[in-house]
């Protein structure tokens, strides 16, 4: 039997609950947070893989291209922005899931080594927020979804007008409940469920997505004009010459996307084989599914302006104009894609964030019902029509968390951690009363030079200076990078 209290395990070979948790603080852990054991580490390169397909494919992923293109990039543009962007999340993807993988802990424990116990409270529970701003919204697209098809069966029965207050009618919110307590089900049997789901669902996923874009080219002859449109930038376009003024801000956005999973992605690392495994599966299965998924969406919209004449984005739209059994099967596929993504990426994180509040009281599966419950009450309907500027905004949350991480992890610890004191509030990572202040202070640090931005962006000032709208528009970048700093140099101050 492996000891947690020997430091530097990489997992544990006895059963949750088996091995010496002597001096461990009962506070700080449930079975749920406790290290990997062997037997829990099943997933390869494939399950990781999957793991990411199954994210990749959904709505809001399908949409990104739209906004792009919506801002003046041709489609190729497009493409390759958010090909990008995904490229460069993928890096702290992997430094951050190297922790997992090498250490088994999730997310919530490996932040205690930065900002101690109660400090990783703040950062974890950040990350939740966000996480449950994204499950109502996955939710309310795949409740939309099941509101066409059975609208569809039954000859519009479910059309009604707006309720008070909710401003969606009824129907539209008994599907989005149904939905939504279809999520329930998986979060109640955990994480190899998810794992399960999104093993089988990924295959079937890319098979309809193809066959999405084999239809198109079919029913339109082509893919129509949209793909020879050139960029509103190009010389005698609209917008010539404002490419990069429109690329840097966009780019940010779709770093942002991902920027969630670059945080708790040791939630699903520490279920990896090996450092291999979680390395090659994240690079197979984010950068090209993401541009892959982003082409199709620009193919199969360009098509549309031939086949319906209107370019019509809204894969759900799309599918009931269709018609046929054609509507039911599509508009499946985009419920098994919206619930694959939505579990993973959605509902893992937030679990984990509020179960760290109280562990022993909180178990992943209560933090699970926590997060469906906080789902609902954001009002995803109307959030929803806010993506692009929210991606933005979060992101400048997202990067202080991920320079404090890495800094700490690679720069300062040199990847070695006392596993056994991340779960004693007394221990090397405890600082003053459980909290790492420089951590703390690295993150508001971080945090600030985005604020004015930040403040503008979502209409509670005016405006703000040049200066700092241009860093705004690299919010992600500028807050990892100057958390990061502020991390080191604050740890040498107060840490001696």
């Amino acid at each position: 039997m492996t000891d947690i209290t020997s430091g530097y395990t990489t997992s544990r070979d006895s059963e949750p609950g088996q091995q010496d948790l002597a001096g461990l603080d009962p506070e700080l852990y449930n079975e749920d947070q406790l290290p990997t054991t062997a037997a829990e580490r099943t997933w390869n390169w494939l399950s990781i893989s999957a793991l990411w397909v199954g994210m990749v494919v959904c709505i809001p992923t399908y949409l990104l291209a739209s906004y792009l293109i919506g801002a003046g990039m041709s489609w190729d543009q497009a493409v390759m922005t958010i090909l990008a962007a995904n490229a460069i999340v993928l890096i702290p993807m992997v430094l951050v899931g190297h922790a997992g993988t090498k250490y088994g802990i999730p997310f919530p424990v490996l932040l205690r080594s930065s900002f101690g116990p109660a400090g990783a409270k703040i950062p974890a529970v950040a990350r939740g927020i966000v996480a449950c701003g994204w499950f109502g919204i996955q939710t309310w697209v795949g409740g939309s979804a099941i509101f066409v098809i059975v609208n569809k069966l039954t000859g519009g029965a479910l059309a009604g007008e707006a309720l008070p207050l909710l401003g969606i009618s009824l129907g539209e919110f008994v599907c989005f409940l149904a939905f939504w307590g279809l999520h329930l089900y998986f979060i109640k049997n955990g994480t190899e469920s998810i794992r399960w789901l999104e093993t089988y669902a990924a295959p079937f996923l890319l098979a309809m997505g193809l066959a999405l874009l084999a239809w198109a080219y079919s029913a339109a002859g082509g893919f129509g004009e949209m793909l020879s449109t050139p960029s509103a930038f190009d010389p005698g376009q609209p917008k010539e010459g404002q490419f990069w003024a429109v690329f840097w801000p966009s780019l940010t956005g779709m770093i942002g996307y991902w920027a969630t999973l670059a945080l708790n992605i040791p939630d699903f690392t520490r279920h990896a084989r090996s450092q291999k495994d979680q390395l090659v599966g994240q690079m197979v299965g984010l950068p090209i599914p993401m541009a892959l998924f982003a082409f199709i969406a620009s193919a199969v919209t360009s098509a549309t302006v031939v086949i319906f004449g209107e370019a019509i984005w809204d894969p759900v739209q799309l599918s009931e104009r269709m018609g046929g059994s054609a509507v039911i099967i599509a508009l499946f596929a985009l419920i098994v894609a919206t619930l694959t993504t939505n579990l993973a990426a959605n509902v893992v994180a937030p679990a984990h964030g509020f179960a760290n509040l109280a562990p022993s009281k909180i178990n992943l599966k209560r933090g699970g019902y926590i997060t469906a419950a906080i789902g609902i009450a954001m009002f995803p309907w109307i959030l929803v029509n806010h993506i692009v500027g929210w991606l933005i905004a979060y992101s400048a949350l997202l990067g202080p968390i991920a320079g404090v991480m890495l800094a700490d992890y690679y720069l300062l610890r040199k990847t070695r951690l006392e596993v056994a004191d991340l779960f004693k509030s007394n221990g090397i990572y405890s600082g003053q009363n459980g909290t790492n202040w420089a951590g703390i202070l690295a993150l508001v640090i971080g945090i600030l030079p985005n604020l004015p931005g930040f403040l503008a962006g979502v209409g509670l000032t005016d405006g703000t200076s040049a200066f700092f709208a241009t860093i705004y528009t690299y919010a992600w970048f500028v807050g990892l990078f100057v958390a990061g700093a502020a991390y080191l140099l604050l740890s040498k101050v107060m840490n001696k």
